[in-house]
């Protein structure tokens, strides 16, 4: 198999050379408690019921073989997540027509004309991040659509990767998915991913996953098991100059498509079963990919990069790169096949 097609399990090396497990306690603590500092590594919980982990005991990324423990890596990100969704709802109730949505606020770091509403979600998400180094000493580098990269206490070793709204115009249009997307990672590229987070305000839905512990989908986990063929592919990027050529390389090889309006949520539909591939005729960003490619190699799909292996794939805004994604290798190779040369 390429080394850019990594499924889940395949032992990927991070670039601190740390390892990374769930927080470890001999009781487990209530949902949405906190886990006693300082205490090593779950043993067993995960392994014991695979069929079901709590979400909150999934955040706790505390590296059990470097010492001392990294305060942006050990942070409860499914809490800080869980608590920027709902300040975002917040915005989204009081913002809720066409009219008060569609104001622009000039162009983005990520090179997208904003909306006021993705600046004001992105301030949440700062605020969170603020809060974070200010008072839990943590040190990042956020990698963010909007206000590009910011150093937090010098930047450390890890990574934040975020897109407040991924499907903005879905939003504008009030169309209900769009998603929030964040991801941790260890080094900055894509291979380093240890924490991802998707969440689908049209569904409801939270994706989330920890790098060797699996994916879940609202605190079930996911193991998808492959159907034969491609009966449903999720396309993004619906441009129709770019859309038309790459469905009829794969007319007679797909028998539906639907096209979600994020490219996170489409991937992360994937992880989930409910599309069988994800076929992607643009250049993707890490911005919208970083945390659902994740989500999608935990739960057992495969994910298709472009040349290389996922560690050559970096996170900065201005990197770029294409994205295939099914849950076979049969369907991957077709998609590929089918996907514009750049």
């Amino acid at each position: 198999m390429p080394a850019n097609q990594i499924p889940a399990g395949a032992g990927i090396t991070i670039g601190t050379g740390s390892g990374f497990g769930i927080a470890h306690t001999s009781k487990l603590p209530q949902r949405g408690s906190s886990l006693h500092p300082g205490v090593g590594r779950i043993s067993g919980t995960c392994a014991e019921n695979p069929t079901h982990c709590p979400a909150w005991l999934v955040s706790r990324m505390s590296r059990v073989n470097q010492l001392p423990a990294d305060p942006a890596l050990d942070a409860d990100w499914t809490g800080i997540c869980r608590r920027i969704v709902e300040e975002q709802k917040k915005l989204f109730e009081e913002y809720e027509t066409i009219e008060k949505r569609d104001n622009y606020e000039g162009v983005g770091e990520g090179g997208d004309h904003t909306l006021v509403l993705d600046r004001m979600c992105e301030d949440v998400i700062f605020a969170e991040l603020e809060d974070l180094a200010e008072n839990g000493a943590a040190a990042f580098t956020a990698i963010s659509e909007e206000r590009g990269t910011v150093e937090f206490n010098e930047g450390g070793n890890a990574w934040v990767v975020i897109d407040p709204i991924d499907g903005s115009l879905n939003f504008k249009r009030t169309i209900p998915q769009h998603s929030l997307s964040i991801a941790v990672a260890t080094a900055p590229n894509m291979g380093a991913v240890e924490f991802g987070y998707v969440y689908d305000f049209g569904t409801g839905d939270e994706f989330l996953a920890q790098s060797g512990e699996g994916a879940f989908l609202n605190e079930e986990k996911l193991n998808l098991e492959p159907r034969d063929g491609l009966e449903v592919v999720g396309v993004e990027g619906s441009e129709p100059a770019r859309l038309v050529p790459m469905l009829e390389q794969l007319a007679g090889k797909v028998y539906r498509v639907r096209c979600v309006g994020s490219l996170a949520i489409s991937i992360a539909s994937v992880a989930a079963g409910r599309f069988d591939g994800l076929a992607f005729p643009h250049l993707s960003r890490s911005v919208d990919v970083a945390a659902a490619q994740l989500i999608a190699r935990e739960a057992g799909a495969l994910v298709d990069l472009g040349e290389g292996g996922l560690s050559e794939v970096g996170l900065a805004l201005e990197d770029r790169f294409p994205v295939t994604v099914a849950a076979s290798g049969e369907g991957l190779d077709t998609l590929v096949a089918a996907r514009p040369v750049a």
